[in-house]
């Protein structure tokens, strides 16, 4: 192709089956490059190098993949899976009008967040919930509403930093509380609260990390009953969002996985006045951020500016409503993230061998991880299947819409994350790479 053989760009866009403001950008990059690589005097086909760009752009949209990782709260993949009468109830309320602020016994404009709030606060047996957009924002909200701009108390080794470098004192400065660290990274006593004249006290459950060995920190009941004492509030951010360390949902004893987990209804019980969890954590539902506990601080809280700013729609709203009926109706062994989680590991295996059923690969022992930054150290035991690994087949599993976990010179592919349904697709990928 000479210079002269260059398409118009809307005629390439319209090549493409793209002549809106995409394909348009696309048709002009592609021939830009085209005429510099003809200049230089190599081949070029725009059609060809603007479909390539089509297809990395397309690879960024967001679809459905298999998470074959093993880690069952992935958060590159989104965290806990939905139940499907989360996501349904999440789409019927999207595809039309809904009642998210509108009473309809009364007539009358209602409350967003109401009904949900309302649900997890009997769950936990706490007066109030309120629910926001995540985690982080529901302690920015907590901060702003009950203890800015006075001082709050929080332990050095619990001044965390979560995903995407957002750091708790960063948080705290834009809430406009003012931060004072109390104790040392290791060891923080009961007597190192009692300092100052704070607004609130805060203790944050370090959900992606955990100190042993020479380290002391004060309990949730004693820091409650020092609160108490002192007359201010006591925040805690448990981070994970596990509602009952008892957890009458799975069959049998509580998994030993979740030992070191704080529970919110335990963490209320021990004198907590207000209680911060996830929504996409170990409850298994969407990304919300729920605080639950006095009420008087709750409305602190919902009545502030930036409730508004931070609250959920009524997609969220819906699926997690339908999260929190699952463990109102005994139903909660029943969420992706519960049924993943207690999985039996002959299932597992005899799942896993039927994959692999005449393909050069074998079934290991091996481990899978809860994830997103919640209980950390722990493991679950279970099969994966273990393929010989390298990264042209990774970078293929990857494009199939299968994600896998690389170690050392292996693929690893645990299905306790796939759902069974995704079984044949799994195997069809495997086929491909290996075949």
């Amino acid at each position: 192709m000479e210079l002269r053989d260059l398409p118009k760009v809307d005629e390439l866009a319209a090549r493409l089956g793209r002549p809106g403001p995409l394909g348009l950008e696309v048709a002009r990059n592609a021939i830009d490059e085209a005429r510099d690589l003809i200049r230089d005097g190599n081949e070029a086909n725009p059609e060809t190098l603007a479909s390539r760009m089509l297809a990395e752009i397309d690879q960024h949209r967001p679809r459905a993949v298999i998470n074959a990782t093993g880690v069952l709260l992935h958060t590159n993949l989104g965290r806990a899976p939905w139940a499907k009468t989360a996501a349904e109830a999440a789409a019927d309320v999207s595809a039309g009008y809904t009642n998210l602020e509108f009473d309809l016994s009364a007539g009358s404009r209602g409350s967003r967040g109401a009904y949900v709030g309302r649900l997890v606060a009997t769950l936990v047996d706490a007066e109030d919930g309120l629910v926001v957009n995540n985690n982080a924002a529901a302690l920015l909200l907590a901060l702003a509403a009950i203890a800015a701009p006075g001082e709050v108390l929080v332990s050095r080794g619990e001044l965390i930093e979560i995903g995407g470098s957002f750091r708790l004192p960063d948080v705290m400065a834009i809430s406009g509380a003012q931060l004072h660290e109390v104790g040392t990274t290791n060891k923080t006593h009961l007597d190192d609260y009692r300092q100052g004249e704070p607004s609130a006290i805060l203790k944050v459950h370090p959900s992606n990390y955990r100190i042993e060995g020479f380290a002391v920190e004060a309990s949730y009941s004693e820091l409650g009953e020092l609160a108490a004492d002192r007359g201010v509030p006591f925040i805690a951010d448990v981070g994970s969002g596990l509602l009952d360390t008892r957890t009458p949902w799975v069959e049998g004893a509580p998994p030993s996985w979740l030992s070191a987990e704080p529970g919110v209804r335990q963490t209320l019980e021990q004198g907590a006045d207000v209680v911060l969890f996830s929504g996409d954590k170990l409850l298994g539902g969407p990304q919300a951020g729920i605080a639950v506990g006095k009420a008087g601080l709750i409305e602190s809280m919902r009545r502030h500016p930036l409730a508004r700013a931070l609250r959920c729609d009524g997609a969220t709203m819906a699926a997690l409503g339908v999260t929190l009926e699952a463990y109102a109706n005994g139903k909660a062994d029943t969420l992706p993230f519960w049924a993943m989680a207690t999985m039996d590991v002959g299932v597992i295996r005899e799942r896993s061998e039927t994959v692999i059923e005449g393909l050069p690969a074998r079934v290991i022992d091996g481990e899978s991880l809860p994830g997103a930054g919640s209980v950390p150290g722990e493991t679950i035991p279970s099969p994966v299947i273990e393929i010989p690994g390298s990264a042209a087949r990774w970078d293929h599993l990857v494009r199939e819409g299968v994600v896998a976990r690389r170690d050392q010179g292996s693929l690893l592919l645990d299905l306790r994350t796939v759902a069974a349904g995704d079984d044949d697709s799994v195997r069809a990928a495997l086929v491909e790479i290996l075949g």
